[in-house]
């Protein structure tokens, strides 16, 4: 007998049904006797005790089925040795539910925060495996984590959609694209939805270098401009600063977004009149597109073998077309960032795509 326990946290993306439903089908389908304990609401369910028993029926007809059949909350990993509240351990409390069930393996889909948390519990003693799951494809350890493709769809949808309206107006238009400290997302959907300037956090931009970009279109004949602008973006001056320095700026910041502020500043200079998009949590949501229910599937297959031969502590990732095992030790608390010298940034300069550096 396998007692299994399974739990989405952070976050949610498309394909995490996809990924947990790989793992149960392939537990099923080995023959071996399994229990399925499904967390509600990530670490949470876990730390409380919130739990559901799950049959492999509660797994069939969801794997078009965008969110999590078990429900997501966040956990700041920076607190969870803090006490709750009410005095709870949370570390203590998640040992104990895990030790009270009786389960052989938890089973962890997530991003950055989830496997600190993980790799944590892992050195605790709990036998873990985890799932890359993030829009933003910025964990270590994997070249590609499901729900990234879903979302570099929907966002290209929406520049494509944007492409319309400014050519039949002329005007400048900016896409804000989810993408914090990263710019994976939004330089892959920028570069797929035609855009002409692409604004990443890793390559702080300067603001005449984007007004420059846009003097050199107009003066082509284009009639408009696309800015795709990661949400994360940041200008050089701004790079420049102190942490310290740059919070106490932060606190009397006048714009909703930085896209507003790229907005301002450009009709500023260039008294062109400028629109912005923020497709926002859209890039999150829906069903999973084709190439993550395979990915996500395989993904799931490989936990579910990993799980019948007692193989544990290790992130299921993928690298050089091929599915790995990644040691939880390597991945937890690392990022895998954007470098500005990389191919595809060069080979997007060499299109004509601006990064305003």
């Amino acid at each position: 007998m396998k007692r299994i326990g399974m739990l989405t946290s952070g976050g949610d993306c498309q394909a995490l049904n996809a990924a947990m439903r790989g793992v149960v089908k392939t537990l099923f389908n080995s023959g071996e006797q399994v229990e399925i304990y499904g967390f509600l609401e990530g670490y949470r369910g876990l730390i409380y005790g919130n739990f559901q028993m799950l049959t492999s029926k509660d797994f069939s007809g969801i794997l078009t089925k965008g969110g999590t059949i078990l429900g997501s909350s966040r956990t700041p990993f920076k607190t969870i040795q803090d006490p709750d509240e009410n005095g709870l351990d949370k570390v203590e409390a998640m040992k104990q539910n895990y030790y009270k069930l009786k389960l052989d393996v938890l089973v962890i889909l997530g991003g950055n925060g989830t496997h600190k948390t993980a790799n944590l519990l892992r050195t605790e003693g709990l036998n873990v495996v985890t799932l890359p799951k993030t829009i933003d494809n910025d964990l270590w350890g994997t070249d590609m984590t499901f729900g990234f493709q879903s979302a570099v769809n929907i966002a290209t949808d929406c520049i494509d959609c944007i492409h319309t309206t400014a050519a039949s107006h002329g005007r400048i238009f900016i896409v804000e694209i989810m993408g914090h400290k990263v710019g994976w997302l939004p330089l892959n959907a920028g570069m797929a939805g035609g855009a002409d300037i692409i604004l990443l956090p890793e390559i702080p931009y300067d603001i005449d270098k984007i007004c420059e970009a846009i003097k050199i279109r107009h003066e082509r004949g284009a009639g408009f401009t696309i800015i795709a602008v990661a949400e994360g973006a940041i200008s050089k001056e701004k790079a420049a600063m102190s942490k310290k320095e740059l919070k106490k700026l932060m606190e009397n910041y006048p714009y909703p977004s930085v896209s507003y502020e790229v907005a301002d500043e450009i009709k500023k200079k260039t008294g062109q009149d400028v629109r912005v998009t923020v497709p926002g949590h859209t890039q999150r949501g829906g069903s999973p597109c084709p190439y993550d229910r395979v990915f996500a599937s395989r993904l799931g297959a490989e936990a579910g073998s990993l799980i019948l031969k007692g193989e544990y502590g290790f992130m299921v990732g993928y690298r050089n077309r091929e599915i790995v095992k990644v040691p939880l030790e390597d991945v937890a608390g690392k990022l895998k960032t954007l470098s500005p010298d990389a191919p595809i940034i060069k080979e997007a300069k060499l299109l004509g795509i601006s990064f305003g550096d």
